[in-house]
């Protein structure tokens, strides 16, 4: 029973939240509604879903499960919280495989697909004028570092932790703790 109402809790927290820490104060009321968590476990729950890697709503969901009914309670918030979402594109995917040849939905993914170009491109311009410029100038070691990284992520097929790594151990020296120049 207590499964069951844990799967239902977390299925209502997932479609009246937004996710990450919109779910928070929903699943400490649930918590408190049905006396599953202590007001220390509560605390610890926000705690430890910080700190493990991962979405915040997903390790909540796990620590609040397991702490209420063990392995099995975990498992059953857990498909719980992703129900909404896995039911939300499932509609998505049936949608739009059902209309993927309709004259609208031509015309609909004509405007998508290049607003999303668009968006992308948006993106790409404003993390490099955040990266590349220094006091409204362009820095000529970020521009060296950023193309140093893509030369071996691309050409040396460099692993993406170890090039982040690099670019943050490069960052550092020229710019944080460490400067040299």
């Amino acid at each position: 029973m207590v499964y069951l109402e844990l799967f239902l809790s977390f299925i209502k927290i997932g479609f009246t939240s937004f996710g990450g820490m919109s779910m928070v104060p929903l699943i400490l009321e649930e918590m408190q509604a049905h006396q599953w968590m202590s007001a220390e476990d509560m605390t610890n729950l926000v705690a430890i879903a910080e700190m493990t890697p991962g979405p915040l709503g997903i390790n909540c969901a796990t620590f609040a499960g397991t702490q209420a009914a063990g392995f099995p309670g975990g498992i059953a918030a857990v498909a719980g919280v992703l129900m909404p979402a896995f039911t939300l594109t499932l509609a998505a995917a049936v949608f739009f495989e059902k209309f993927r040849k309709s004259e609208a939905m031509q015309a609909v993914m004509a405007w998508v697909k290049p607003i999303c170009i668009a968006m992308i491109f948006s993106v790409i311009l404003t993390l490099s004028m955040e990266n590349y410029m220094v006091q409204g100038k362009v820095s000529p070691s970020s521009v060296g570092i950023g193309l140093m990284m893509l030369y071996l992520l691309v050409k040396r097929k460099w692993s993406v932790p170890r090039v982040i790594t690099s670019a943050a151990v490069l960052g550092v020296v020229f710019y944080g703790i460490v400067p040299l120049f």
